[in-house]
């Protein structure tokens, strides 16, 4: 069913923003859950109700969807034992928290939509869809256990989708951080450039999280990611071709790890071929398929 009353976890992150304006667009009534108050209250209307935590929601407002896309950025810095923690209480912890909070309440949302990522499948080449099996790892782990949280809104009847989110870009995350060393021309494939990179355009991502509240028919695992995954190669070169500048310098695996870490194998130097099949298969049109258009759109706007 469309949203009308909706709470936004993550709300002022970098998807969860541009969400929360579209939503208010759309004439839903939005409530952001968030630690930091004053800093939503600088990039979220000024129409959104803020609350600081669960106890400042009171006992009889409703919500009839959740969009739970909270988390600890992973690719804000190495990967510690600290950071790591942090990770899964800020996903895992936090999920289990909400759904507690809604079994004490008379009614729980008529759906959810909680973030996941494509890490969920861990490392390959071989194309996988939401019905694939999952290599173990660190980022299978993380994701599986923060799907499982989220499964406890189906025992309160809950119907949940699980975003597994790939590589979005936009005017922050990943391609911001590419940009300065492409912008002037040092920039490059990593390690051998054949990892795959599931990527998807910011609007497009948007539009999935409102296609998925309003299709009720959507359950299970989404994958958010555009129907082109691209080689690393590939996109250096579709990079370097919409800034007009060379993308040939190769960054070594081992200088990857040196730099980054544990992170450079989790999110660098391996990847996922994932194809968004059920979303196609519910005809969500996307606006941009192809990753050379979503960048030369991206770089237009920030020009």
């Amino acid at each position: 069913m469309p949203a009308k009353s909706l709470l936004l976890t993550g709300g002022s992150g970098f998807i969860g923003r541009h969400f929360c304006r579209s939503a208010i667009r759309s004439g839903i009534s939005v409530t952001l859950l968030t630690r930091n108050v004053t800093a939503a209250a600088s990039v979220v209307p000024e129409t959104v109700r803020l609350c600081a935590s669960l106890e400042d929601i009171d006992a009889d407002t409703h919500f009839d969807t959740v969009v739970n896309l909270a988390g600890e950025p992973l690719g804000d810095g190495r990967w510690s034992a600290a950071r790591k923690r942090k990770f899964f209480t800020s996903r895992v912890d936090f999920t289990e928290a909400l759904v507690d909070f809604f079994s004490r309440r008379n009614r729980p949302p008529e759906q959810v939509i909680s973030g996941s990522a494509v890490g969920y499948y861990g490392p390959g080449t071989e194309p996988v869809n939401e019905s694939s099996t999952a290599t173990e790892g660190f980022s299978h782990t993380l994701c599986h256990r923060w799907e499982v949280a989220a499964s406890g809104f189906e025992r309160l009847g809950s119907r949940v989708c699980y975003l597994r989110t790939g590589i979005v870009l936009g005017e922050l995350g990943a391609l911001a951080r590419m940009l300065p060393a492409f912008r002037l021309g040092l920039g490059g494939p990593m390690g051998d450039g054949e990892q795959y990179m599931s990527w998807i355009h910011r609007d497009d991502m948007v539009a999935l999280i409102k296609h998925c509240i309003d299709h009720s028919t959507l359950s299970g695992p989404v994958n958010a990611t555009a129907p082109t995954p691209v080689s690393n190669r590939q996109f250096s070169r579709e990079l370097g071709r919409a800034l007009r500048r060379p993308a040939a310098l190769p960054m070594p695996a081992v200088m990857a790890r040196v730099l980054f870490g544990e992170m450079a194998d989790e999110l660098l130097l391996q990847g996922q071929c994932v194809l968004p099949e059920a979303l196609l298969a519910t005809d969500f049109r996307f606006q941009y398929p192809e990753l050379g258009i979503a960048l030369e759109a991206l770089l237009d706007k920030n020009s």
